[in-house]
């Protein structure tokens, strides 16, 4: 139950609501007991009072009052308590998504990015929506019964002690007793359930996402195949807790039927040693009545299983702690530019090989570093690490003179700029994705960007409300890079860190967007990753990587002048 822990507290937050729902739940419970115990009174009473001289003298119109009185008092309150409760508990739950999301968001770039992306969508829907059954089926239901089995023990026991005690003992006795066997019926297979909700929407979106590739490999099959095998396994986990809801019911069922052959059996002779009369009949529709708030009691815990599973679940994510945590109350300044990487050493997380080996850059506000080398030599880890989505091992990097590990990441966030190599497009209209960049941007600002990058096309029709679609389906890959880049025109940060930035684009709008990055970076500080020779005679140094280590560095005509790798790499063109 520790698991349950971090949820519970966020219940103080709407705790009317929720005890609101749960009053009302009591009213509606206690209505549906006096309205049946009452009417079991009612119809004996006046049957007897049909028979006998009575008819002339027996109240119809007060019972009558009440049976009315109760029967709309049950149907207001469920009505209230279902309102009032789900919506407490919807606002609760979307309080539990925001949690999850701000937990989540610090470990994305460390070792939690190695989650799938249907699995953390598992867990921010299924798993955050199990735990509605804390409140709905746990909390509630057992406050509901422990208070409605105290009253209905209580009135009994007012007009007779051994009727009042006998239901109460059996009440409790299943009060106790059921929740503890149908946990551990349920324990189990609300595990299974959970991981087969999981494991469905996995292998269910890969085959979605992945279908055009997989037709054109011949493998649409067997990922058709592995999906509905999972929905095999989630339908036969539902199935058993079906059965098992279905068991619960049974018992409760036969439960009801021997107390009330028992009740029944001792109130023959008469309520409190009286002569059998109609309060016979109020017992016995009592009991029968009792037996209504048990029902919710004997799933309550039947669920539990898969309520803890997807708590475990949840507080992986929630408990971990972030590879690069940021001081909320860290180094907070206009920055303007000056990056030292000193020493630095850099090893993925569960390799034995550094990716980065002593690694020492210096850039002074506005100076301009191009850094090239082949496919993995750490080029882009070195950018990973001047954003702090890692931090190195070894050595330090500083802004301005500040560590990065002191900066708080609003102000780190605002002084740099990336040009990533992968570009990622909202499923949102076009302004949408700009206004990303920069959310107090204007329209007339956007369409002058999209101008610039050679983006008007994009304006003609919609213009800036066209429909991007998921991932950009609906534009081209060099769009999609293009769109990068006029994110970052737009957000216009001191610092600009670009990733071989025209990947993908044709030979001459690639001197367009390098011509234009240059022009807008000429006050900047500059860090141009790339292994295309193209605008590198206006940088003011070139570094030179292989395996992980510096082997060159220089302007562009020094290092021709010496002949070195560089030198070759400029002769082969």
């Amino acid at each position: 139950m520790r698991d349950l822990i971090p949820y519970l507290k966020l219940y103080r937050k709407h705790w009317f609501g929720l005890t609101l729902g749960m009053l009302l739940g009591l009213a509606t419970l206690l209505s549906a007991l006096s309205l049946l115990t009452l009417s079991g009174w009612f119809i004996a009473a006046s049957a007897v009072a049909g028979l006998t001289i009575a008819r002339e003298t027996f109240n119809y119109m007060l019972p009558g009052a009440g049976v009315r009185g109760f029967s709309m008092a049950r149907t207001a309150g469920r009505w209230g308590e279902r309102v009032v409760s789900h919506n407490a508990t919807f606002k609760l739950l979307a309080d539990l998504r925001l949690f999850f999301f701000r937990k989540l968001t610090p470990l994305i770039p460390g070792r939690q990015a190695n989650l799938r992306d249907a699995d953390l969508l598992n867990r921010l829907v299924a798993d955050v929506d199990a735990m509605d059954h804390v409140y709905l089926r746990l909390v509630s239901p057992l406050v509901i019964g422990v208070i409605g089995l105290l009253a209905i023990t209580g009135f009994l026991a007012w007009f007779d002690l051994v009727i009042g005690l006998t239901l109460g003992f059996i009440l409790l006795t299943l009060m106790l007793a059921l929740p503890v066997l149908f946990y551990r019926l349920g324990k189990t297979n609300g595990e299974a359930l959970t991981y087969a909700k999981a494991n469905y929407r996995i292998k269910l979106l890969d085959w979605i996402q992945g279908h055009a590739e997989l037709l054109l490999f011949n493998a649409e099959d067997r990922y058709r195949e592995q999906a509905i095998a999972e929905q095999d396994a989630l339908l036969a986990a539902q199935r058993k807790m079906a059965s098992l809801t279905g068991f619960a019911n049974a018992i409760l069922m036969a439960a009801t039927s021997w107390t009330l052959v028992l009740i029944t059996w001792i109130a023959a002779d008469g309520i409190g040693g009286a002569a059998p009369d109609p309060f016979i009949a109020m017992v016995a529709f009592a009991t029968m009545a009792s037996f209504e708030m048990m029902m919710p009691v004997a799933g309550a815990f039947q669920y539990l299983g898969q309520t803890l599973t997807s708590a475990r679940r949840l507080n992986e994510i929630i408990e971990a702690t972030p590879d690069t945590p940021f001081d909320p109350n860290g180094h907070h300044a206009q920055v303007n530019g000056h990056i030292n990487i000193s020493d630095i050493s850099y090893t993925y997380y569960g390799s034995d090989e550094p990716v980065l080996k002593n690694v020492s850059v210096d850039l002074k506000k506005g100076e301009k570093l191009a850094l090239l080398g082949r496919t993995g030599c750490g080029k882009s880890t070195l950018l990973q690490l001047l954003t702090r989505n890692w931090d190195p091992q070894q050595g330090s990097i500083s802004i301005d003179g500040i560590a990065l590990p002191s900066w708080r990441e609003e102000s780190l966030r605002k002084a740099i700029t990336v040009v990533s190599q992968r570009v990622d497009v909202f499923n949102g209209s076009l302004r949408e994705n700009l206004v990303l960049a920069k959310p107090e941007g204007s329209d007339d600002e956007f369409r002058d960007v999209l101008e610039k990058v050679g983006l008007v096309s994009l304006l003609e029709g919609k213009g800036l409300d066209a429909w991007l679609g998921e991932g950009g389906r609906q534009i081209s890959g060099g769009e999609r890079r293009r769109i990068g880049i006029a994110r970052a025109l737009l957000h216009d940060a001191p610092i600009l860190l670009m990733d071989e930035p025209t990947e993908g684009l044709d030979r001459r709008t690639e001197q367009q967007i390098i011509s234009l990055l240059i022009e807008h970076a000429k006050d900047k500080t500059v860090l141009f990753i790339t292994h295309r020779l193209v605008g590198l005679d206006q940088m003011d140094q070139i570094c030179l990587m292989d395996e992980g280590e510096i082997i060159e560095r220089g302007k562009h005509d020094e290092l021709l002048a010496t002949g070195g790798r560089y030198a070759e790499l400029c002769n082969r063109i």
